[in-house]
């Protein structure tokens, strides 16, 4: 028996990674882990009773609010993957979901997601309450949280933004993305796919990680003659949906720093009004390509990247 046949839910998705998934770090790009659970959604709304949430007719469909997500495993291209879904808990209007994605060969996980959605109007985005038969589904998919899927470095309390483009410039957060929406970064309703977020940050993330990085390995007790980073764990929330036209501005900062890794905020910001799109926080590490592991931060990197960090600095 298998890791997999072990683990909580029903299956939502098989797939595998293609080549033009993976960035230059050799492994799938964490958009396209995002891409993936938005595709499990659509299944898991439908184990739900909602087969048509998010077709452009629908009734009803399933905002995504947060993401808790757990990159545990690199992806490489021609791995194949599944998914497994499952409910933690379902409020009125709301709805915390599992969502694990697997190597079936091996029964490991790859990645893990705690997904909270919002049962809402499909074009106005209102909440409004879960059919009956979604709360009766939800009580035959009910899931209890893997400990490996569980918040390791990152505090999932309900928090009240601090995000602004006022405050950002105040703090001296770095920009490290300024674009637009097209049709095509949107969803049937015109709203932003919930992959834009991480994969802008991921597209921007080099000029401001580069440098620590180097300190990192500048500092190490052996220095790796090629080497990158990723992500370990992250919490996004989605506090407004911008739509094609609209502008958006990443700020990111350092917010410090341990024995592994570095914790670090990203703002999406509108460039308009200065309010947030979104918001999150991110525990990343220095990697060594040849060895695929991680690069210690020794106390006299954390010592250098202190002068780096910014106080106050949440999401």
């Amino acid at each position: 028996m298998t890791t997999a046949e072990t683990l909580p839910g029903v299956e939502i998705w098989r797939g595998g990674v293609n080549t033009w998934d993976c960035d230059e770090m050799g492994h799938m790009n964490v958009r396209h882990y995002v891409v993936r659970a938005q595709e499990g959604l659509i299944g898991l709304a439908a184990e739900l009773g909602l087969p048509q949430a998010f077709s452009p007719h629908a009734n009803a469909t399933l905002l995504v609010k947060e993401h808790h997500i757990r990159f545990l495993r690199e992806a490489h291209a021609g791995a194949p993957l599944t998914m497994l879904g499952g409910v933690i808990e379902m409020s009125e209007t709301e709805a915390r979901l599992l969502q694990l994605l697997i190597h079936p060969a091996s029964g490991e996980l790859a990645a893990t997601f705690q997904t909270t959605v919002v049962h809402a109007t499909p074009r106005e985005g209102q909440p409004f309450p879960w059919p009956r038969i979604a709360h009766a589904r939800a009580e035959a998919l009910k899931v209890t949280i893997p400990e490996k899927a569980r918040a390791r470095s990152i505090d999932l309390s309900p928090f009240t933004p601090t995000a602004s483009l006022e405050r950002a410039a105040a703090l001296g957060l770095s920009r490290i993305g300024l674009g637009g929406l097209l049709p095509s970064d949107c969803d049937v309703y015109g709203r932003m796919r919930a992959e834009q977020f991480i994969g802008r940050v991921s597209d921007g993330i080099g000029a401001f990680i580069h440098p620590f990085r180097d300190i990192v390995v500048d500092h190490a007790d052996s220095r790796p003659s090629r080497y990158g980073g990723a992500v370990l764990e992250y919490r996004i929330a989605y506090l407004a949906w911008p739509r094609p036209g609209d502008r958006v501005e990443l700020r990111s900062g350092l917010i410090g720093t341990d024995a592994r890794t570095m914790r670090m905020a990203h703002w999406m910001l509108d460039p308009a009004t200065g309010q947030p799109w979104g918001t999150s926080e991110a525990v990343a590490i220095t990697f060594d390509l040849d060895a695929r592991k991680v690069v210690p931060v020794t106390d006299a990197a954390r010592a250098a990247l202190a002068a780096h960090e910014v106080e106050g600095l949440s999401l």
